[in-house]
């Protein structure tokens, strides 16, 4: 038997489809049971779950945990959208771990959620809206079962389009917003990307890309944007570093979920699954996706930003930030990183989570 592994980063990570033929799962039976084994949560008042909850008429599975039950929660929504951070939580999550709960976990069409729900009915919710829906009843939910007067919203990529919208129609249930990635006009971004790919292209006198990107200029423009002018659009910019910063590839973190012990062989298949199942249905909604107009936000907001990234730039987040009014605002610029902030920097991750979000989740 053999796996396919497809990236699951079609809008914002990237549509080459990264497909990967390996042996048999059992080959990293060994290496997963390693790491299973180093990431078990065993003090006492820790919390380790991974259960499915019905969230918006549907199951969803949600990852918890923590070294402290009492330690304020994290709510993590992951990008894709159909890419969840599940199976690749354990590479840098741990240390976060010992001062939140964090609660990730796989949104409608993406990883086991994706499995385990009828994709007839499941094609008809596919709408940033229900998205937001979502986040809201999963948080209500987070607030009963662990006794919490509200949490962390923290998104990445695609997901900080659903968590912004969140945090708008519902400020009540957050202490502070983290933005990784953050997506504020998703043309802009577009635009930004593929005139960075260019101009390191042409920079470096590469033939086959100046070509490739020319063939889909201008972009967006007002051509439909098809799967072929997306695939080129992530291609180059990520080549260059936009994804991970100074390297052409992110290899390491699409097999990461290879090692991922609570994820079986169809789950792995699910993923790449996930991403073709949502393409189609959200990209109408996801190419007018625009924040520019709000000029008041009800509650903290961070904007960790990579000084690399190319995936979704972070010049469009910088320039809201300033002109954005909230209770709190800061933009933390992560200078080694690219769009993979949390995988690229996790100790400055760790201590701004520190140093300046968690003073904010703090009850009246």
């Amino acid at each position: 038997m053999r796996i396919k592994i497809l990236s699951a980063f079609l809008f914002f990570w990237t549509a080459v489809f990264f497909a990967q033929n390996t042996p048999s799962n059992d080959e990293y039976a060994k290496a997963k049971e390693i790491i299973k084994d180093l990431d078990s949560i065993v003090s006492p008042n820790g919390i380790q779950e991974s259960y499915p909850v019905t969230i918006g008429s549907i199951k969803q599975q949600v990852y918890v945990r923590g070294q402290n039950k009492e330690n304020p929660i994290i709510l993590f929504v992951h990008g894709g959208p159909a890419s969840p951070v599940a199976p690749v939580m354990w590479m840098f999550q741990r240390p976060i771990e010992e001062y939140f709960t964090v609660v990730n976990y796989d949104q409608r069409a993406a990883g086991k959620t994706y499995a385990i729900n009828d994709t007839v009915n499941l094609g008809k919710t596919i709408h940033i809206d229900q998205y937001v829906k979502d986040v809201i009843q999963l948080t209500e939910y987070i607030q009963k079962k662990y006794n919490k007067k509200k949490v962390i919203l923290m998104g990445h990529s695609w997901g900080t389009i659903v968590s912004m919208n969140a945090a708008l129609k519902r400020p009540d249930l957050f202490y502070s917003y983290v933005g990784i990635g953050q997506i504020i006009n998703t043309k802009d971004n577009e635009r930004l990307s593929v005139e960075f790919a260019l101009k390191e292209a042409t920079r470096l006198k590469n033939e086959t890309a100046i070509k490739e990107l020319k063939s889909i200029a201008p972009y967006p423009g007002n051509l439909p944007i098809t799967r072929e002018r997306i695939i080129i659009a992530r291609k180059w910019p990520q080549y260059y570093g936009g994804l991970t910063a100074f390297r052409n590839n992110s290899r390491y973190y699409f097999q990461a979920p290879l090692l991922f012990s609570e994820y079986s062989e169809k789950d792995l298949d699910a993923l790449g699954g996930g991403s073709l199942f949502t393409l189609k249905k959200l990209l109408p909604e996801f190419l007018n996706v625009d924040f520019k107009p709000v000029k008041k936000f009800p509650i903290p907001v961070f904007m960790f930003m990579g000084r690399h990234d190319y995936t979704t730039p972070s010049e469009p987040t910088n320039a809201w930030l300033q002109n954005v009014k909230a209770p709190v605002k800061k933009g933390i610029w992560f200078e080694n990183s690219a769009h993979l902030i949390p995988w690229e920097e996790p100790g400055k991750v760790l201590i701004t989570l520190l140093n300046d979000v968690l003073p904010t989740a703090k009850d009246k």
